[in-house]
C-alpha cells in the first residue's frame, strides 16, 4: 500500500499529514494539542499583520479608538466603510463604531444603510445574527485589496 495523505484546510493555509496508513494519520492527529489550530492561526496572523499595516500606510492610521481613514483621495462611503472594516481587528466592527471612526476621519455617512447595501452586494455579512457586528466577506476583502487599495496606491506613488 502507498502513502496516505490528509490535507486539512485552515484559515491560515493548509496542513498536510502523511503516513503509511489511515491509522497512522489518526495517531499523528491525536498528538496535536487541542489548541493547535488557534495557536497556529494566531501566530501566522501576528507574523503577517505588519504587512497589513504596510499595505494601509498613508491610507489608514491605527489609533487607540480604532482605524481612521487618513487618505486625501476621494472615497465613496462604501470604500471608507470597507477600509475601516479591513483595518479592524478580525475585519469586523459594529455600525456604531464604524460611524464613530468615520466621523474621526472627517466622513459623515449613513453607515447602517450603507452596510445593508454592502450586505446585498456580498461585501459584508453578520457572522452572528444576534450580535451587531459586520465582517468583510472574502469577496469584500478582495475588493478592498484589488480595487480600492490598488487605486489608492496607484495615486500615491
Amino acid at each position: 500500500m502507498g502513502k496516505v495523505k490528509a490535507r486539512i484546510k485552515a484559515p491560515f493555509g493548509e496542513i498536510v499529514i502523511e503516513g503509511e496508513s489511515p491509522q497512522e494519520i489518526l495517531k499523528m492527529l491525536e498528538t496535536f494539542p487541542d489548541d493547535f489550530m488557534e495557536k497556529t492561526a494566531d501566530l501566522v496572523s501576528r507574523r503577517l499583520a505588519p504587512t497589513a499595516a504596510i499595505q494601509l500606510k498613508g491610507v489608514v492610521e491605527f489609533t487607540t479608538e480604532g482605524p481612521v481613514v487618513i487618505t486625501r483621495e476621494k472615497l465613496t462611503h462604501y470604500e471608507a466603510i470597507g477600509l475601516i472594516l479591513y483595518a479592524s481587528e478580525e475585519k469586523k466592527n459594529t455600525a456604531a463604531q464604524i460611524t464613530k471612526l468615520l466621523e474621526s476621519s472627517g466622513i459623515k455617512s449613513m453607515v447602517p444603510a450603507r452596510l445593508n447595501e454592502m450586505t446585498k452586494r456580498g461585501q459584508v455579512f453578520k457572522p452572528d445574527p444576534n450580535r451587531p457586528e459586520f465582517k468583510l466577506t472574502v469577496q469584500g476583502e478582495r475588493w478592498i485589496e484589488d480595487e480600492v487599495l490598488a487605486r489608492l496606491r496607484g495615486k500615491m506613488s
